[in-house]
């Protein structure tokens, strides 16, 4: 069922402490804002209109499609909806989100909707029961169960003692019939201690025109987890990381230890893959099935085929395909891609290089800027020295190649498929295929030189 949704994120969030806007701040890798934005569209949202401030910090930073209105005051979140009246579509319902309040989900949002519309009420709001209520406006229904307003509890003066008491609170989650909200948003007054428009109080002129409001229960404390500072920073993401968790455990995959274990919310992961204690996630990452990730392994915008293991290992921007083996303590850059069934061992680090399919460096080697062949072998110690002081150049390794250990490919080079370097080789022209490259100073021995070198005998 369709509907426009409005996110209110024009708060300045000063408890942040940040030169980050509160809203861009990351909750398991995707920005804060972002959360309710996609909870909406993947609810059905025909539209999403997100209300910044006069200050323009979310232009260019939401995601494609959705409309930013300005509210030019803050004047509280009746004033934010106002900014976004314009949008309206006035044949659909209005859900009205909060952009720091992350954790609103989809299924929600058309649960809400559903009842809204069957209920026939002007407007439906979330409300959920709460042990410790403090700090949360408090609903006031009527003898019939219906919604006769919330109280907000910002000041000992906003509500009685009788109304604190109430322990079913608003978690800022409506559903509004969008004329009847704009006729409320006309005429609301902003009588209270702070001197602001508050979105709850269009609640009571609904009912004054004898329309009905309602309320959509929800068992769901996360829905009202807002974040004013980063220690509700850090709560938000603590529940946010553990759905994901729950949901990759579900849908197959093994987390070992769900306490050390970091998965961004964009991330995706296969089927029988197993993350090991200690491991991170991060980005637009993917892995495929099967694979073994960590311990103690971070992936940052990585994709990964099937039977992929990485070990005590860290890798940004790269690929591997299926049946590659990583690690330990091995670094892949940007643009490192590991073909098929390649291995990059102990100490390796691979930046802006394609590994072939088979190939192999095993240990303590820098490989950058290089194609490596097939089935080539690079022993320990390689390296491709790709920058002259002034610009980066490419190293060519064909198919079957065995590199000796302690190779330094200067490059520009190319080295034929099947050939071999010597142990100890500075290569820095072509080795045509199949040949053998040495390029190092000849072994002189000084005979008896022990002998002579010995200090004299006092």
């Amino acid at each position: 069922m369709s509907f426009t949704a409005v996110v209110m994120a024009a708060g300045q969030g000063t408890r942040m402490r940040s030169k980050l806007p509160k809203v861009l701040h990351p909750v398991c890798g995707r920005p804060m804002v972002h959360w309710p934005v996609l909870a909406a569209r993947d609810a059905g949202a025909k539209a999403v209109i997100v209300v910044g401030g006069a200050d323009g910090v979310l232009d260019g930073r939401l995601p494609d499609g959705v409309v930013l209105a300005v509210q030019p005051v803050a004047d509280g979140t009746g004033g934010a909806v106002r900014a976004a009246v314009e949008h309206f579509e006035p044949s659909l319902p209005v859900v009205v989100l909060s952009g720091d309040v992350p954790l609103v989900s989809a299924d929600i949002l058309r649960a809400l909707v559903a009842s809204h519309v069957e209920g026939g009420a002007a407007a439906t709001m979330v409300t959920t029961r709460l042990d410790d209520p403090s700090g949360y406006g408090r609903v006031v229904r009527d003898t019939a169960g219906g919604v006769l307003r919330v109280v907000e509890t910002k000041t000992e003066a906003d509500a009685t003692a009788a109304e604190l008491a109430i322990r079913e609170v608003n978690t800022g989650i409506f559903c509004f019939e969008a004329e009847a909200l704009e006729r409320a948003l006309e005429g609301l007054p902003a009588d209270n201690s702070q001197g602001e428009y508050y979105l709850p109080d269009t609640l009571p002129a609904l009912r004054a025109e004898g329309a009905r409001v309602a309320a959509h229960p929800v068992d769901d404390p996360g829905i009202v987890l807002g974040v004013n500072d980063r220690v509700q920073l850090a709560s938000v993401q603590a529940v946010a990381q553990r759905r994901i968790l729950v949901a990759l455990m579900q849908a197959g995959v093994t987390v070992a230890d769900p306490g050390t274990t970091r998965v961004d919310a964009d991330v995706v992961v296969g089927m029988d893959t197993i993350i090991e204690p200690g491991s991170s996630l991060r980005g637009s990452t993917r892995v495929g099935e099967g694979c073994t990730i960590g311990p103690l392994t971070t992936l940052i915008d990585t994709v990964l085929g099937d039977d992929v293991r990485v070990v005590h290992s860290y890798a940004t921007g790269a690929s591997a395909e299926d049946g590659v083996s990583v690690g330990p303590f091995a670094y892949l850059r940007p643009d490192a891609v590991l073909r098929a069934g390649a291995k990059v061992g102990a100490f390796v680090e691979v930046k802006n290089s394609d590994i072939g399919p088979g190939a192999k460096v095993p240990h303590l080697s820098y490989v950058g800027d290089a194609d490596v062949g097939a089935g080539s072998n690079l022993g320990a110690g390689t390296i491709t020295a790709n920058y002259d002081g002034r610009r980066k150049h490419r190293t060519t390794i064909g198919a079957g190649v065995k590199g000796s250990v302690h190779t330094s490919f200067v490059a520009p080079v190319t080295v034929g498929d099947g050939a071999w370097t010597a142990a100890g080789s500075v290569i820095t022209k072509d080795i045509p295929p199949g040949a053998l490259g040495v390029a190092r100073a000849r072994q002189r021995n000084v005979e008896d030189y022990a002998a002579r070198s010995e200090p004299p005998t006092p």
